[in-house]
């Protein structure tokens, strides 16, 4: 238990965005995929989620770790439904999606609340991304409880509600790993982590590339900063994390790339250089590879499920 929780005491906590959303027309969405975590809890009608479309009840939430490609139907779909790909429904979503408050819906098929946060490992690592785990169902009432709470005070101008939306994420992402524990699900890769996180070599290597997105993090860099030789430090890396340090370091810099999109009016160029690439095609078609959409559509697609 001690390891478990020098792990969520090392989690950097970050409120993104959350609505309450209704959904007119059975659909459903092949690719669907968040650059941070998502929690989408169900108040009413029918969401099944994942390849094998498990069903999500009713008083109960999904939990879909960042970057982890999940399929979502909304309703009853049959054969004849709608299949949209992300790209799709960025241009199509007020077709389907209404806010809580339409009142030009008068067939809702289903009618849940949606809440994205961040979750990373002294503020560099995706912790539930380094899990490699599926989407997975949240009973819990406790979860449910928190979601409640952070909608309501983005929905109120309450003083102090900034305040209480970040301790009431922080507990959501305390509740989740709690349900991970006390079900054991994924102990095998908790308990890895809880290893690995603990190194110090390699936690100055996650600051040290964090620091460094836009400048040349080259294999014989990170060994100095590491203290290993330059033919180890990639096996060294690998080993603790499960993912080579070039791999691990594209996968930063798209990262920081989404958040400039998402927060910025920067140029594709401007972003291209910031994370590191002098080559604005070659920044371009990495980008495109890794998330299946140009940069500049990512940028229009921030507003997905914003409505």
């Amino acid at each position: 238990m001690e390891d478990y929780n020098k792990i969520i005491e090392s989690l950097g906590i970050k409120y993104l965005k959350s609505n309450n959303i209704k959904v007119s027309t059975p659909f459903t969405l092949k690719d669907y995929e968040e650059t941070e975590n998502a929690i989408l809890f169900l108040k009413k009608g029918v969401i099944r989620f994942g390849k094998d479309q498990d069903v999500l009840k009713e008083g109960n939430a999904v939990f879909i770790p960042a970057n982890r490609l999940t399929p979502l139907s909304f309703g009853e779909v049959s054969e004849k439904s709608t299949q949209l790909s992300l790209e799709e429904f960025g241009f199509k979503q007020s077709e389907y999606f209404r806010s809580a408050d339409s009142t030009d819906v008068s067939n809702v098929v289903a009618d849940f609340t949606m809440v994205v946060f961040e979750t990373k490992v002294f503020d560099t690592v995706n912790f539930f991304t380094t899990l490699d785990i599926p989407a997975f169902s949240l009973e819990n009432n406790s979860v449910n409880s928190s979601i409640y709470d952070i909608v309501k005070e983005t929905q109120e101008e309450r003083s102090g509600n900034q305040r209480v939306i970040k301790l009431k994420t922080e507990l959501l992402v305390i509740e989740v790993i709690r349900h991970i524990l006390e079900r054991r699900l994924f102990v095998e890769q908790m308990a890895t982590n809880s290893t690995y996180f603990k190194d110090p070599r390699l936690i100055k290597l996650f600051k040290y590339i964090k620091d460094n997105l836009g400048g040349e993090l080259t294999n014989k860099a990170l060994s100095d900063v590491a203290d290993v030789s330059e033919d180890y430090v990639g096996q060294y890396f690998k080993t603790l994390t499960g993912i080579n340090p070039q791999d691990y370091i594209e996968y930063q810099r798209m990262e920081y790339a989404v958040k400039l999109l998402r927060t910025t009016k920067m140029s594709i160029r401007d972003i291209g250089k910031n994370c590191g690439y002098k080559d604005t095609a070659y920044f371009c078609r990495r980008f495109k590879m890794m998330y299946g959409i140009p940069a500049g559509k990512m940028r229009k697609r921030e507003t997905l499920m914003n409505v």
